[in-house]
């Protein structure tokens, strides 16, 4: 029955209209009420009806100081008024229609998902109660008595009761129930408010889920918890307890989602340990092992370092290994004819290739001798500067041939060379070269080598040594036939049919190829399309190039090739190590930069601010010549920062800013400009931007193709940073004979020179008692009463000091110039 009983609402006629709106409240009810909407009167002038101007010319009561005009526009402009509240009032109509159906349509979801969820629910009582009632129907027929022992008439009393009470009695009792936990829920629901699917902190120290949404997962578990409660199994399932990964940081929810625990607990679980974390952020591993040995599981502490366990040392079979090519390095002194010696080898013409005759690269090559044995040959530097290439090539190599000249014996890289030897702890064996000279004494390269412990089996020892002739050839099968019986006593064996693995000789940006990195394969074959990690590079090869120029498709233990499709120029002497997949080279690659700049990072840190006020302190009167190097490989680039970071004294110093591996770019040029510094580039050429930069900024550039003039012009120009060297030359002595007080000059000394010459222009010291008490420079030297510029040995005159006049009888006058020397560094 509605609120108005069917009557009329009260009102005006035809001053309102009606019109029924619904309300609706919470659970969906509804209510509709009749509501009435007054109009305003709008004043409109009938048609005929006089106008302003005649109602005002007849006498009418409107205000006479209005002119018509006037009147007419304020009527348009209240039309246009009321013409916009209609509009405005169709368009409330309209959003209401709209806003009453978004409610329905959510109205009608809210109750779908709530009948759904009823379904459910009655679904699981039913399917709990059909398991009661098929248990208590097993145990019921266990504990029953033999058929014969059943009394009929007792067993006629249940069912004749069941049709009659049993039928609807159930029911009856589950229609208050089920409407109970309804109201129950739509109260919870209520109470929640727009707090609900928040969590606070009280909740997560308390364990409460207040209001939130339950996940998929807990769903699961609840519904497990109902299955097993209403099969009479334990409720609680029995604790899986896990072996949990824990790196060196790790986010707090993939901890959580490691252990299997919920999120919330393991914040809790912070929380109470007085860690105000949340989900997204990190912890070290240490708190992360107390939070999973708290949940009951085991740790197992991991490291960033395992990405490389990929690169697995794998322990070749016996049947696998096969011989393999000795790999040799020539070792020398510098111009003692190493690579003369190979070229005769190879019957190839390399020495004619560098710069000036000496070799400023590692230089791999492979020899087949007449008799078919493989070589592999690595040819190293003998100036001072390429100390580590020497190591390096020391590092990979199977037998050391130590070159040494017989006309010049054994010189400082001889040494160094027989010491890189030692540590490789790798055979040695002497070749004494240019026995074709007049000067040639192979006995003294011999005696000579006693005393670095190298003991030749002419000497009774057991190092073999040949003399050999470069430039005619004498000596060399000798010098061959030697390597042999070497290679066979070390029995060398190698795996072609595994991963390869190999040492980056030496390393380059070639314009047109990218980087390019010479590698000798130690281990397995290195074939075209592998994907390998080398250093902090990673790549896929693209092309091998052997010695000859030639593109190869593979290459075996000992052979040195050149390897395209490196991402960067890697560093000379890193270890290239061939991978499953792309993912894991560059995993291991960003594994590898990192470490090294974490390790940069920590050299840095862990100097304090004493420290670098100190070295500040110290290194404000030391003088830096600043410049940027260019080289064509990295290990040229290398050689050439060492020799420089030599140069200098407690004075002076060199400072390379930056170096690399490629030609001059504008970015070196714009680096340069901002330091003033000059540009060396070694083997490389400035492109045309960075010509055309350093044209306008006035940057210098200046290229050298032999490592001896590029060290001799940085020693001149950081000589040149050096003070000149004050000396000072004593060119007479004077004895005060008496005092004279002279006004408007001040005290004046009558002196006798007793030895050299006094000049105005020198420097004087007043000696007493051989002490020097002052140091300064003449007022004035007079002869008689003539002002003089020199006064002979034996001659006396007068001296009078500038600002000093405490003089005495009997001092001691020592006259001395000074004189600048310019310096230069050794």
């Amino acid at each position: 029955m509605s609120d108005q009983d069917g009557k009329k609402p009260l009102g005006l006629s035809g001053g309102a209209r009606s019109g029924r709106v619904n309300q609706s409240f919470s659970r969906g009810r509804t209510k509709s009420v009749v509501v009435e909407t007054k109009r305003k009167r709008v004043m409109v002038p009938k048609p005929g009806a006089p106008s302003a101007a005649a109602q005002n010319a007849e006498g009418g009561k409107r205000d006479k100081s209005v002119p018509d005009a006037e009147m007419e526009r304020r009527l348009k402009a209240l039309q246009n008024a009321k013409a916009r509240e209609v509009e405005e009032a169709e368009e409330r109509v309209k959003a209401e229609r709209e806003r009453e159906e978004e409610r329905n349509r959510r109205r009608a979801e809210a109750e779908a998902k709530e009948r759904e969820e009823r379904e459910r629910e009655e679904a699981l009582k039913a399917k709990a109660e059909e398991d009661e009632r098929r248990k208590a129907e097993d145990e019921a027929r266990r504990n029953a008595p033999p058929p014969e022992a059943v009394d009929p008439t007792a067993a006629a009393a249940p069912a004749a009761a069941g049709p009659r009470g049993g039928g609807k009695a159930a029911p009856s009792r589950r229609e208050p129930e089920r409407d109970n936990k309804r109201n129950e829920r739509g109260r919870a629901n209520d109470g929640g408010g727009r707090r609900s699917g928040k969590l606070t902190v009280n909740q997560a120290m308390s364990g409460g889920e207040g209001g939130r949404q339950r996940s998929m997962a807990a769903m699961k578990r609840k519904q497990e918890r109902q299955r097993q409660k209403a099969m009479g199994g334990p409720v609680d399932r029995e604790k899986v307890i896990r072996d949990v990964q824990v790196p060196e940081t790790i986010i707090v929810s993939e901890l959580a989602n490691r252990m299997s625990e919920r999120v919330a607990d393991v914040v809790k679980a912070l929380m109470n340990n007085g860690m105000m974390i949340t989900q997204n952020q990190p912890i070290d591993a240490d708190t992360a092992e107390l939070i999973v040995e708290e949940f009951g599981h085991r740790v197992q502490r991991v490291s960033d370092a395992d990405v490389e366990d990929v690169i697995a040392a794998v322990e070749d079979a016996p049947e696998d290994l096969v011989p393999r090519p000795p790999v040799i390095t020539i070792m020398g002194h510098v111009d003692h004819g190493k690579t003369s010696l190979l070229d005769k080898i190879r019957q190839a013409n390399v020495v004619s290739g560098e710069a000036g005759g000496i070799t400023q690269h590692i230089g791999a090559y492979q020899v087949t001798t007449e008799s078919g044995a493989v070589l592999s040959f690595l040819d190293t530097p003998g100036h001072a500067a390429f100390t580590s290439m020497r190591a390096r090539g020391a590092q990979v190599t199977d037998i050391v041939v130590l070159v040494v000249a017989a006309d010049d014996a054994v010189m400082p890289q001889t040494v160094e060379a027989i010491a890189h030897a030692k540590a490789a702890d790798v055979p040695m064996i002497v070749a004494i070269n240019k026995i074709d000279r007049p000067a040639a004494d192979p006995q003294k390269v011999r005696t000579d080598l006693l005393q670095h412990e190298v003991i030749v089996e002419a000497m009774s020892g057991e190092v073999q040594d040949v003399e050999v002739s470069a430039m005619t050839g004498d000596g060399l099968p000798e010098l061959l036939e030697a390597i042999a019986l070497q290679a066979e006593l070390l029995e060398l064996k190698a795996n072609p049919k595994r991963a390869a693995q190999g040492a980056v000789i030496e390393a380059q940006l070639d314009v047109g190829r990218g980087p390019v990195a010479t590698v000798l394969v130690e281990n397995g074959t290195l074939k075209q399309g592998d994907i390998f990690v080398v250093g902090e590079q990673w790549g896929k090869v693209r092309a091998l190039v052997n010695d000859q120029g030639d593109r190869v498709q593979e290459a075996g233990p000992s052979v040195p090739v050149e390897v395209l499709g490196l991402n960067g120029t890697p560093e000379a002497g890193d270890v290239l190590n061939v991978v499953e997949t792309e993912a894991q080279a560059r995993e291991i690659a960003e594994y590898r930069e990192q470490a090294a700049k974490d390790k940069r990072a920590a050299a840095g840190a862990a100097t304090t601010l004493d420290q670098l006020l100190a070295n500040a302190k110290a290194d404000e009167n030391v003088a830096e010549l600043q410049i940027v190097v260019k080289a064509d490989v990295q290990g040229s680039a290398e050689a050439i920062v060492q020799a420089l970071e030599k140069i200098g004294n407690d004075e002076v110093r060199v400072r390379v800013l930056h170096y690399g591996v490629g030609a001059i770019t504008e970015s070196d040029i714009g680096l340069a400009e901002a330091s003033g510094t000059p540009v060396i580039g070694f083997n490389v050429r400035a492109n045309a931007p960075a010509r055309n930069s350093a044209n306008q900024k006035g940057v210098e550039i200046r290229y050298y193709s032999v490592i001896y003039d590029l060290v001799d012009d940085v020693k001149a120009a950081a000589s040149g940073l050096l003070g000149a060297e004050i000396r000072e030359n004593f060119i007479g002595y004077a004895t005060i004979k008496e005092v004279f007080k002279v006004s408007g000059v001040g005290n004046v000394a009558g002196c006798l020179v007793t030895e050299g010459v006094a000049r105005r222009s020198a420097g004087v010291r007043l000696l007493r008692d051989d002490v020097v008490i002052h140091e300064g420079t003449l007022k004035t030297l007079k002869r008689f009463k003539d002002e003089v510029k020199e006064v002979q040995s034996g001659q006396e005159c007068g001296m009078a000091f500038e600002n000093y006049e405490d003089i005495r009888p009997d001092d001691v006058i020592e006259i001395f110039e000074r004189e600048e020397v310019e310096r230069s560094l050794t």
